[in-house]
Order: C-alpha cells, then sequence, then structure tokens
C-alpha cells in the first residue's frame, strides 16, 4: 500500500458495512414544505404582472433587469455565505450596502441604453429597487410578507387585464407595492442594537450557527462565478422570452417545484449515504434519484405548456438546463456549470446554434456532469 488512505478505500471497497438502524429518527436538514417551495415560485412571478400595470419601452427594462438579476445572484450568494458563517451582522452589512449599489447600477444601464430620461428609465429604476429590496426579503427568509407587499400590484394587474383603470391609479398601486417592499426590506437590514436577531436562512446549507462575529469573511471574487451565473442563466430566458412572453412566465412559476425537488434530491442522497453498503450501489440510488427528480421537474413543465398552448420542446430542453445547473451549483460546482451557461448564453446570443441545439447540448453536458459528481460520497458534504 501506498499510504494509510490507500489502505482505507481499499477496506472500503472489501469490506461489507451492516450499521444498525439508530433507535431515534435522524433529523433530515433538506426536508421542506412544499407549499413554502411554490410560494417562492409565485413570488418569482407575480413582479412580471407589473409590466401589465406600468407601459413602457421594454429595452431599457430587459437590460436593466438583466443587470439586477446578476448583481443581485452575487450579492445573495455573499450573504448566503456570511450567513453560513454564522456573522448575521455581517450579512445585513452585506445587504444593506449591496443592494443600494444594484439599484444604481440598473438605472444607470437602462439611461445608457434608452438615452433618454423618460417614463421607460423611472420604471427601470423602481424595477431595481424592487430586485434589491425583494433580495433582501428573501434570503432573510421573509416571503410571506412580500407576497402581502405585492398584492396591491397583482390585483390591480389582474383587473387592468379584465378592464381598464386609470393611469393614476396604475401609478399608485405600482408605486403603493414598490413603498411597501422597499420599506420591509430596509427593516431587515438596518441595525437595531440589541434587537433580536432575524430568521435568515442558508438554503444550500444545511447546518448554520447563531450570529456572531467573524475575523475574516468570504473574498469578493467567491460571489463572481454566481453572478456570471446569473447573467448566462438570465439572458437564456430572455432569449426564450423574446420568442414567447409566456415560457419566461412558465420558467419562473416552475422555479418552486425545481427548488423543491432539488431538497427531495438532496434529502434522499443524504438517506442513501447512511442505508447502501457498497460504492456502486450508492452511485446506482442516487443516479436513480436524480433522473425522478429531473423527470418530475420536466412533468410539471409539460403540464405548464399544455396549459399555457407553449410548444413543449423547447421549454423542457431549456428547463433542463437550468435544472441541472440549480443542482450543480448547489454541489458546489459553480465553475463547471456557469462556464457551460455562459457558453450556451453565447452560442446563442451570436446565433451561431438554434436554440434547440444549444439547449440539448448543455442540458446533456451538465446532466453527464451532474450523474458523474452525485455518485461520489464526498460530494454530499
Amino acid at each position: 500500500m501506498k499510504n494509510s488512505f490507500a489502505l482505507a478505500e481499499e477496506l472500503y471497497e472489501r469490506v461489507a458495512r451492516r450499521h444498525p438502524e439508530p433507535a431515534t429518527p435522524l433529523q433530515d436538514p433538506w426536508r421542506v414544505s412544499l407549499l413554502t417551495c411554490l410560494l417562492r415560485g409565485v413570488l418569482f412571478a407575480l413582479p412580471g404582472l407589473a409590466y401589465v400595470l406600468g407601459a413602457a419601452a421594454p429595452l431599457p427594462l430587459l437590460a436593466s433587469a438583466l443587470t439586477g438579476w446578476t448583481w443581485n445572484q452575487g450579492l445573495a450568494h455573499r450573504a448566503y455565505t456570511w450567513l453560513g458563517l454564522g456573522d448575521e451582522r455581517a450579512a445585513k452589512r452585506s445587504l444593506l450596502l449591496g443592494a443600494p449599489t444594484g439599484v444604481v447600477l440598473g438605472a444607470l444601464v437602462a439611461w445608457l441604453v434608452s438615452g433618454l430620461a423618460d417614463g421607460a428609465v423611472l420604471f427601470a429604476a423602481g424595477q431595481s429597487v424592487y430586485l434589491g429590496a425583494s433580495t433582501i426579503l428573501l434570503v432573510r427568509a421573509r416571503e410571506r410578507a412580500l407576497l402581502l407587499a405585492l398584492s396591491p400590484m397583482a390585483a390591480g394587474a389582474i383587473l387592468t387585464l379584465l378592464h381598464p383603470i386609470p393611469s393614476a391609479a396604475r401609478l399608485i398601486l405600482l408605486s403603493g407595492s414598490l413603498v411597501a417592499v422597499t420599506i420591509l426590506g430596509l427593516l431587515e437590514v438596518m441595525p437595531r442594537g440589541n434587537a433580536p436577531k432575524g430568521r435568515g436562512e442558508l438554503r444550500d446549507q444545511p447546518q448554520r450557527t447563531r450570529s456572531r462575529p467573524t475575523a475574516s469573511g468570504p473574498p469578493l471574487l467567491s460571489s463572481f462565478p454566481y453572478a456570471l451565473f446569473g447573467l448566462a442563466t438570465g439572458t437564456l430566458v430572455l432569449h426564450a422570452a423574446l420568442a414567447n412572453t409566456l415560457t419566461a412566465l412558465v420558467l419562473t412559476l416552475s422555479m418552486g417545484p425545481a427548488e423543491y425537488l432539488l431538497h427531495r434530491l438532496r434529502s434522499t442522497t443524504l438517506t442513501a449515504l447512511r442505508s447502501t453498503t457498497t460504492p456502486t450501489a450508492f452511485r446506482r440510488t442516487t443516479t436513480r434519484t436524480l433522473l425522478y427528480c429531473l423527470t418530475a421537474y420536466l412533468l410539471t413543465l409539460l403540464a405548464l405548456a399544455l396549459a399555457t398552448g407553449i410548444s413543449p420542446a423547447p421549454l423542457l430542453l431549456l428547463g433542463a438546463v437550468l435544472w441541472t445547473a440549480l443542482l450543480l451549483q448547489s454541489f458546489g460546482a459553480i465553475v463547471t456549470t456557469t462556464a457551460i451557461c455562459c457558453t450556451a448564453a453565447l452560442a446563442q446570443t451570436l446565433a451561431l446554434l438554434t436554440a434547440l441545439t444549444v439547449y440539448a447540448t448543455a442540458a446533456t453536458a451538465q446532466a453527464v456532469l451532474a450523474c458523474a459528481l452525485l455518485g461520489k460520497a464526498t460530494a454530499h458534504r
């Protein structure tokens, strides 16, 4: 044997394990409520109703939205990382400083694209404010508060679809929800002295400690791949939305079931770590679970496509790209999945390949990588 590690690996391969089950049920940190995940999917989709109330030039809004998705994806990762380190105060501080910066960037991009300080820029600025404030509330696990704040805007948009309402009423409904979300976001991150700490959650790490100061925090560059991931996936979704607006709505709604199935996969593989006795059996179980969860997600998308009359093929392939990308990201393979998604987004933007070819290639590559990664017990930490 070369060393003790090689000996341990050979023993693991040769010796069967028959551990007795514990007397009390083990806690499963990956078990989540389906209702909570569905609520988050609705929350992701509801802001789209704001476009019904505020008619504005689409290009500045899309540019601002893409900027906001990119910035806030990186910001959320940084805040979650601070929470994982147990420093809730630093997480709040990063959100308090980062969200306004994202607002300025989103408004500036919209202004540069439009070239005029008109209504589109004002709407894009409001959109940027919402994206920053909602990021704070979602990181802090305040889904219900965000839903309540969006209710006036959503109700007004639905009413507008049924019967036109005056412009003044539209403005009041839009600004009312925006102000409510902004105030709620500020209340979450403003310093409160010795007030009780919030319930911010880190969704992709099962264990966390209570708030305590951390001497050295995560480097800023560690959040860059996550921001780039947001830019790449946002670009793919925007291309799909330009072809059919309902596609973006369906994909956004499906993020609730997608999140639930990701947690279901993590829960099942955690059980497999305890119950399987050989590496081959563990690899077989994780691969079967991955295929089951991916199939369940694609069936959800298919049902939504049939209900809305969308062509299923591009929707299912793009859905497979997004779900496998989120899966790889949750297991720490952020650089790999970001590279694949960026390549796909660039190929589609430059029209190097057809959309179906881009989606199929990216989805296949990520599915193969996911099967290889999840088959290793060391990946499930």
